[in-house]
């Protein structure tokens, strides 16, 4: 099937959608701006296998469906996806009751695991060994200056622990942009990207073209077109800081992305069809 592209660009346009009256955005954090966590389902996924498996050989179909709910979860707080992880123990049957853990304890096996090399991308940034443009996203800190810059107020609502997204944003410079920067806390019921998203409308009286959602995974899209918002997939290569993850643009698609960008390198080309005159 032929992708509609903007003439000259890699902008590809899903869905013709009202364009121009944006007043709100949101966005994702990891993988979208910043690539400080980049590899972080690597590192999810042996733990959740380990966790399955105990001490029994882990099989190529344990490795699949492990796999299948990382890349469908993409962008869900991590508490979530770890008391998944607790059901898929109990289901598989391999360790024994007494050896499950709760999620925060899955949870903080992960974390622990993830922040290794999270805390030495930060020092190796912080000692000069690593530039701005090989933490972030092509582009991204400049197309949050140019949406700021046009009176637009910003926010990120990540899965990620609010206090570690907070600290990331401001080690990276994304800080100042951004009214709010919301995470997961502990209180599951008083935060999720949906409730953000409702919470926003809800509080400045929005309609879905005054609202634009940014992200790299499948649960903001779904919830952007859940609450009529204006959806941009970002299907990033995080390795390379630029050009297209097919396979992410694939599950962007499935999610609903009314556009989608493999990077933020077209900005003039992107802002004027966010924003076309007249």
């Amino acid at each position: 099937m032929s992708r509609n592209f903007l003439p000259g660009t890699q902008i590809e346009i899903i869905n013709e959608v009202e364009r121009g009256r944006f007043k709100h955005a949101l966005f994702d954090f990891d993988g979208t701006v910043s690539v400080l966590r980049e590899g972080w389902e690597k590192v999810m996924k042996p733990v959740m296998v380990q966790a399955i498996c105990g001490d029994t050989a882990p099989t190529p179909e344990i490795e699949r469906e492990v796999e299948k709910f990382i890349d469908e979860s993409t962008g869900i707080q991590t508490i979530y996806q770890m008391q998944r992880l607790v059901e898929m123990v109990r289901a598989h049957g391999l360790v024994p009751e007494e050896k499950i853990l709760d999620a925060w304890g899955y949870k903080t096996i992960y974390n622990e695991q993830l922040m290794v090399p999270v805390r030495d991308r930060i020092a190796r940034y912080e000692k000069g060994e690593l530039t701005i443009e090989q933490v972030t996203l092509r582009g991204a800190l400049e197309f949050l200056k140019r949406l700021a810059g046009r009176g637009v107020t910003l926010y990120v609502f990540s899965g990620t622990d609010q206090e570690d997204v907070r600290n990331e944003a401001q080690r990276i410079g994304a800080a100042p942009f951004f009214k709010e920067i919301l995470g997961a806390i502990r209180s599951l019921e008083d935060y999720s990207k949906d409730k953000v998203i409702k919470d926003i409308i809800r509080t400045h009286d929005l309609h879905g073209a005054e609202v634009l959602i940014c992200g790299d995974g499948p649960v903001e899209i779904r919830n952007a077109k859940e609450n009529g918002c204006v959806a941009l997939g970002v299907a990033s290569d995080e390795v390379n800081r630029h050009g297209w993850n097919l396979h992410k643009r694939e599950r962007l698609l499935r999610a609903g992305a009314d556009i989608l960008i493999p990077d933020f390198g077209e900005l003039d080309a992107l802002l004027a069809y966010l924003f076309p005159r007249g």
